[in-house]
């Protein structure tokens, strides 16, 4: 039986470079694996990322905010629920984003350094302590908007 699952998984991946083969051969688009990616290459993607994440998010910036509790973030810090962090599905980790609560009017800024939430219509997850500075207990309306890159702690 496991030489048989073996052989059918090889199959299986024989047949999706084939046709991912034949898709670059059709459309003539070299994939970005064939070349090296020097420092200056990736550092110009995330900044020209972060750029097109200001730039088209558009309504994304507005929703729903939740509170998280993680023990290990995304890039690997431990979670300090006193922090003023957040998790943001596709900004860039490190970045500053000021979120304002529509309820109250109150404005805090955060640092993203998670991935999330994985809840349709939601925007954001806050840490504990930003909830609190904003007065969001649970979910609540926000607007974000985003700011530049911020420094690790």
């Amino acid at each position: 039986m496991r030489n048989q699952n073996t052989m059918r998984r090889r199959t299986i991946t024989a047949a999706a470079l084939t046709a991912a083969f034949g898709c670059v051969l059709v459309t003539g688009i070299t994939p970005s694996l064939a070349r090296g990616h020097s420092a200056a290459d990736l550092k110009h993607e995330s900044m020209a990322f972060a750029r097109a994440s200001k730039r088209d998010l558009g309504s994304a910036l507005s929703g729903i905010a939740s509170v998280y509790h993680d023990r290990i973030t995304a890039n690997g810090e431990h979670m300090n629920p006193n922090a003023m962090t957040a998790a943001h599905k596709t900004l860039p980790l490190g970045s500053m984003v000021t979120v304002v609560n529509h309820r109250n009017g109150r404005s805090a800024t955060v640092r993203i350094n998670d991935r999330g939430p994985y809840v349709h219509g939601r925007v954001i997850d806050l840490s504990p302590g930003a909830a609190r500075v904003l007065g969001v207990d649970g979910l609540a309306p926000v607007s974000l908007k985003v700011g530049g890159r911020g420094h690790r702690v």
